[in-house]
């Protein structure tokens, strides 16, 4: 693919090949970013016995079923992996094949595998997995975990890096500003909400903290604060800024980064706000009712 920076107006806004990003095959994957696509595969398929075990365990763990967390991080941790292999293109490939990039992979995938074999072990033994420091084991172990988790978060900064620095994307200006601005922005903010909440040692604030009859799909509580919505929305900022960008390329034409840095800044805001939200201890969406 050839770079879509041209200088001249009319060149601007022409539609760039490298924005036509569909479709991709799982082969496509798995070429451009071996072990995330393969590990992000097998996540999908660890959901089958994950929740095979919700169906024949009927055990509760704060009004839930105990197997409801590892089926959710299975799920958000293969769609974060996949999202990183379906990037991955646009990263040049000389520095991707270097020794160091492959032993940071290497990092990355370990922490994942980690976080999921604490996170499927509590629900085994029908504890939790987070929050818990009721001894000192427990509690050094959480501590392990955050550092995993920041850990596998900082892969989406290392990708934007990349991608930054590559000329010959293909991509138009706003969808590769989209794109970088989208990986870099979710290791911020997810620091800033996740870290927040496993220092306050729970996602709840006010209520009772239960996650019976939260939102649907979602389980957010109704009854007081949830510190996971800011967390989840500030996770998904490497899908939705880039899904912005490429309906903005369509509007305002592919050479437009402003509306692209526009929206970023004010989904930056956004979750903020929701963040904010919580601490006050008001749900999510209050309007829905309890």
């Amino acid at each position: 693919m050839t770079c879509s920076l041209a200088t001249s107006d009319s060149a601007l806004n022409r539609p760039s090949p490298g924005d036509r990003v569909w479709p991709i095959s799982p082969s496509q994957l798995v070429n451009d970013a071996p072990l995330f696509a393969r590990l992000g595969m097998f996540m999908l398929l660890l959901m089958v016995p994950t929740g095979f075990a919700a169906l024949i365990d009927d055990r509760l763990l704060y009004g839930v079923n105990v197997w409801v967390k590892p089926l959710k991080f299975e799920l958000a941790l293969a769609v974060y992996l996949l999202t990183l292999a379906f990037f991955a293109r646009y990263a040049p490939t000389l520095p991707r094949r270097k020794l160091s990039y492959h032993v940071f992979e290497h990092v990355v995938a370990t922490a994942i595998v980690a976080e999921m074999i604490w996170i499927g072990g509590a629900a085994a033994f029908g504890i939790a997995s987070h929050f818990n420091t009721s001894e000192p084991f427990m509690a050094a172990i959480y501590g392990l975990m955050g550092m995993a988790a920041v850990i596998l978060t900082s892969a989406s900064v290392v990708q934007a890096w990349h991608i930054h620095g590559n000329a010959a994307t293909g991509l138009s200006p706003a969808v590769k500003s989209g794109i970088v601005t989208g990986l870099a922005l979710t290791l911020p903010l997810t620091l800033v909400t996740a870290g927040y909440m496993s220092s306050a040692g729970g996602h709840g604030v006010g209520g009772t903290g239960v996650d019976a009859g939260g939102l649907p799909l979602m389980g957010w509580l109704r009854d007081g604060g949830d510190l996971r919505v800011a967390h989840f929305f500030a996770t998904h900022s490497l899908h939705v800024i880039p899904a912005f960008a490429i309906a903005s390329a369509a509007l305002f034409g592919p050479g437009q980064v402003m509306p692209v840095r526009a929206f970023a800044a004010a989904f930056a805001l956004f979750v903020l706000i929701v963040f904010a939200q919580a601490l006050i201890g008001q749900p999510f969406l209050a309007s829905l009712g309890a």
